[in-house]
Order: structure tokens, then C-alpha cells, then sequence
């Protein structure tokens, strides 16, 4: 939600007054601690030189006597000798002190004149530091009015433009009302379209569960008729992979498998990304189980199933490790069900070996097998890939027609599944595919080679035939429909 611009305002201003509040705080904190000038002491009084010529007059204070003969003078040499020591030790030490003095005298001097020079420089300096924090308080003193003239038209501008910005928000907010008004209302005809759209569904589910049990029994009474007034004949031919299924030959077709279409582990590996569509299931079925690797996954991931082949030897293959499968053709085995009793179906290279009435014949039995919404998964050759077609179908003997990924998709929903999709599987490996070339750029080409550079335009020409060949050529090698009943 945008603010409104009277309280826009009103926040305005007590910013404002907030602001002004602590800077009129700090300045007279400032102000107070303005610094004042001390009264600075007198430099001390001279060096007093008075009595420094006198002592150097007046140090030698020893004077010996003059010599006299007689008792007196005798007596005196007598005294002179007894005092004298003494006497020369007193003028020792006064030449000493005399000494010491004359030579301080230079140094009390520039000492004194280094006193007087650091007072005048040090009052000078506090001084002038004083000056500068005077002038400093009146700075920020006028600096406040100056920005506050400064800032007058821009803060007009800015209340101006935060004006437009709200109100421009507020249609804003009133459009995104009326979207949300008209989402909910779409939502509504959306959910009112799509409960109807369920039960046309239904409706269209229950029509078609109809017409298929008027065509089921249809094709009974006209079974019966005809049966009636001909010797008996059998309605559908088992599918032309019988070829094999006699007992004697059984076992060629399962080294077939083993050369050509890859060992039980590997089979297994591709398989078993089908697995996640039958999770829950129970009672499923395996057309065409063969070596019975799909079972094998089945059976570890706990789901109750059964496979099916008309080969002898793939039946007894699986019998031996313990696997549930029977040895008759997908149609006979389907008419002997009831129906409601599978809960998926399975069939992998399976539908390829079926005569296509035969095949319309077991599509429209899986779905009477089927209980509602068991999974169906047919996988199959994609002879859309010319390499799956020359390749792999006309290498099998037994198979007997190619299925298109559409057409099989559309015989799935007619047969009654009402969902089906298409999911190819096994691309071909990048590098078995055709190959574009690169661009030449013609500044990286010698002139000794530029005769024989391809040009940009047959580049594209030749790039573009290249996709054109792959799309037909190496696109996937299988495919299998999935859908539910």
C-alpha cells in the first residue's frame, strides 16, 4: 500500500524537526566548548652576569710572603709552610669554579633567548587556533540557512513528483482490483468449464463403453449366425510370429533374441523405466513376455504379474526361474479372462508381429480386460526412423507389419482408451547421426585457399539437408504408447 501525501508530509516534518533538534545540539555543545585565550606566563628574568668579572679578578686569593732573615723572617717561613696546603687547595678550587661559570655563561644565554621565542610562538598558536574554532562555530551557524534555500525548490519538486508517483500507485492499485475482480471471475467460468468438460467426459466415456458392448455383441450374434449356416472356422489366425512356435523350431527364435535384440541384463536396464506406470497395480500382464525380463522387474518391485508367449521355449525359460507365464497367442488368452480382471497390460515388440485385424482384435480386448484406469504400455519399432526400420524390422522375419507412432496411438483411443500418448524412447547416439559442417569465415582463409572455400550459402544449404536427413534417418528407435483405460 502507497502512503498518502498528507502523511508523506506530516513524516517529512518530523524528520525535519528531529533533524533540526540534534544539530542545535551539537552546535551549542560546540559552542560551549569554544576555546578561550589563557593568560600565558611571563618569560622568566635574564641571567645575572654582574659578578663574573669580579671573580675573575678575584679568584687567586695565595700570595706568599717575602722572604725575611732573622727570628721573624724564620717564623713566618715556619707559618707559610704550615699553612700553604691549604691555602692551594682553596685556589684550586675558586679557578675551578671560575672556570665552570665562564663557560655556562654562553648557554644560560641561548637558553634564555629559546624561553623567550617558545612563549611568543606558543601564544600565537593558541591564538590562532582560537580564531579558527570562532570562525568554525559561525560557519556552521550560517551553513543551516544556506541549505535550507538550497534545498526549498527541491524539496517543492519532490513533494510534486511524490504526488504524481502516489497517484499514479493509486490507479495502479485500483487496476490491479479490477484484474484480481476479473481473474476471479475467469477462474469461476474456468472451473464452471472444466466441471463440464468432466462430465461431458464421463458422458462421452459412458456413450463409447456403450457402443463398444453394441459392437461386442454384434460381432457375437453375427459369429453365431454365421456359424449357423457354415462349418465352423476360426475368426482370427494366430499372429505370424507362429512361425517360430512350433517346438521344434522355438529355440532358433531365442537365439535369435540373444543376438540380436541384447542379453537379459541389458534388456532389463531398458525396461525398467516402464516400472513407475504400473506402481500399485496387481494382476498384470505380460504379452509377449519372451525371455520374461520385464516380470523379473515386476516381481522385485512386489507387483503380482503373469506373462504370455506363444513361443515354447521362452515358456519353459521363464518356468524355469519360478516366473507365472502361459503358452498361448494375446486374443485366445484375452476371450478366456474376465473382463475387469487385469490390472495393467504390458506388451514390448509385441504389437510388430500382429496382422492388423488380429491387432484390432486385441486392442479392443484389453480394454474389456482392463479394470478403470489400469495402465496399457505397448512398445514397438518407430519405423518413422529410417534406421529402425532398415535395421531392425526387415531383420525380423517375424515381423509382419510397421506401426506409426500416430496410427497406433489412434487404434489405442478408438479401441476405447480415452488417454494415450506417444513416448519415444532409444535415440540414436549423437555421434551415429549426420554431421554439419562449419562455418569458414573468409578473412581466416589464405588466398592460397580461398579457391576451394566452401561458401556460407552452401554451408546452410548443406546444414539444413543434413537436419532434414536426421529427422527421417536417426531420430529414435522405439517408441511405446502410453495410456489408461
Amino acid at each position: 500500500m502507497h502512503e498518502p501525501l498528507e502523511e508523506t508530509l506530516r513524516r517529512l516534518t518530523r524528520e525535519r524537526e528531529d533533524a533540526d533538534r540534534l544539530y542545535n545540539d551539537a552546535l551549542t555543545a560546540l559552542d560551549t566548548a569554544l576555546l578561550r585565550l589563557p593568560e600565558l606566563p611571563a618569560p622568566p628574568r635574564g641571567y645575572d652576569e654582574r659578578q663574573i668579572t669580579p671573580l675573575n679578578h678575584s679568584w687567586e686569593t695565595l700570595v706568599a710572603p717575602a722572604p725575611a732573615g732573622g727570628l721573624k723572617g724564620r717564623l713566618a717561613g715556619f707559618v707559610w709552610r704550615l699553612v700553604a696546603p691549604s691555602l692551594q687547595k682553596q685556589a684550586a678550587f675558586n679557578s675551578t669554579l671560575v672556570d665552570h661559570l665562564n663557560r655556562n655563561v654562553a648557554a644560560h644565554r641561548e637558553a634564555q633567548q629559546a624561553i623567550d621565542a617558545l612563549v611568543a610562538v606558543f601564544r600565537a598558536q593558541i591564538a590562532d587556533l582560537t580564531t579558527f574554532h570562532a570562525r568554525l562555530l559561525i560557519y556552521l551557524q550560517q551553513i543551516t540557512g544556506y541549505v535550507d534555500t538550497k534545498d526549498r525548490d527541491t524539496a517543492g519538486r519532490a513533494l510534486v513528483v511524490n504526488a504524481a508517483i502516489n497517484a499514479l500507485a493509486e490507479d495502479l492499485a485500483k487496476r490491479w482490483e479490477s484484474l484480481a475482480v476479473r481473474e476471479q471471475r475467469f477462474e469461476s467460468r474456468v472451473t464452471a468449464i472444466a466441471g463440464a468438460h468432466g462430465e461431458l467426459r464421463a458422458s462421452v466415456g459412458v456413450a463409447q463403453q456403450v457402443s463398444l458392448t453394441v459392437k461386442r455383441e454384434l460381432e457375437r450374434l453375427t459369429a453365431a449366425s454365421t456359424a449357423n449356416l457354415q462349418p465352423p472356422t476360426p475368426n482370427l489366425q494366430p499372429p505370424s510370429s507362429a512361425a517360430f512356435s512350433p517346438a521344434l523350431d522355438a529355440y532358433k527364435y531365442v537365439e535369435f533374441e540373444n543376438q540380436f535384440r541384447g542379453s537379459q541384463d541389458a534388456i532389463r536396464a531398458r525396461l525398467e523405466s516402464y516400472l513407475p506406470y504400473f506402481d500399485g497395480a496387481s494382476d498384470v500382464l505380460d504379452v509377449g513376455c519372451g525371455r520374461g525380463e520385464f516380470l523379473d522387474l515386476l516381481q522385485a518391485r512386489g507387483i503380482r504379474a503373469r506373462g504370455l508367449d506363444l513361443n515354447h521355449e521362452m515358456v519353459e525359460i521363464c518356468r524355469a526361474r519360478g516366473l507365472d507365464v502361459a503358452e498361448s497367442d494375446a486374443v485366445g488368452y484375452l476371450e478366456g479372462q474376465p473382463d475387469g480382471s487385469l490390472g495393467g497390460l504390458f506388451a514390448a515388440q509385441v504389437v510388430e508381429h500382429l496382422d492388423p485385424p488380429y491387432l484390432l482384435r486385441f486392442l479392443d480386448l484389453a480394454f474389456h480386460k482392463l479394470r478403470p484406469g489400469a495402465p496399457i504400455v505397448l512398445e514397438t519399432l518407430n519405423p518413422a526412423c529410417w534406421t529402425a526400420f532398415f535395421d531392425s524390422f526387415i531383420r525380423d522375419i517375424t515381423h509382419v507389419w510397421p506401426l506409426h507412432p500416430e496410427t497406433l496411438r489412434y487404434l489405442v483411443q478408438a479401441s476405447g482408451f480415452p488417454a494415450a500418448r506417444i513416448e519415444y524412447r532409444s535415440p540414436v547416439p549423437p555421434q551415429d547421426r549426420l554431421q554439419a559442417v562449419g562455418r569458414l569465415r573468409g578473412d581466416a582463409v589464405s588466398a592460397g585457399q580461398a579457391a576451394g572455400a566452401v561458401t556460407d550459402d552452401l554451408v546452410e544449404t548443406f546444414n539444413a539437408n543434413v537436419e532434414k536427413l536426421n529427422a527421417r534417418m536417426f531420430t529414435f528407435l522405439d517408441y511405446a504408447i502410453v495410456g489408461s483405460r
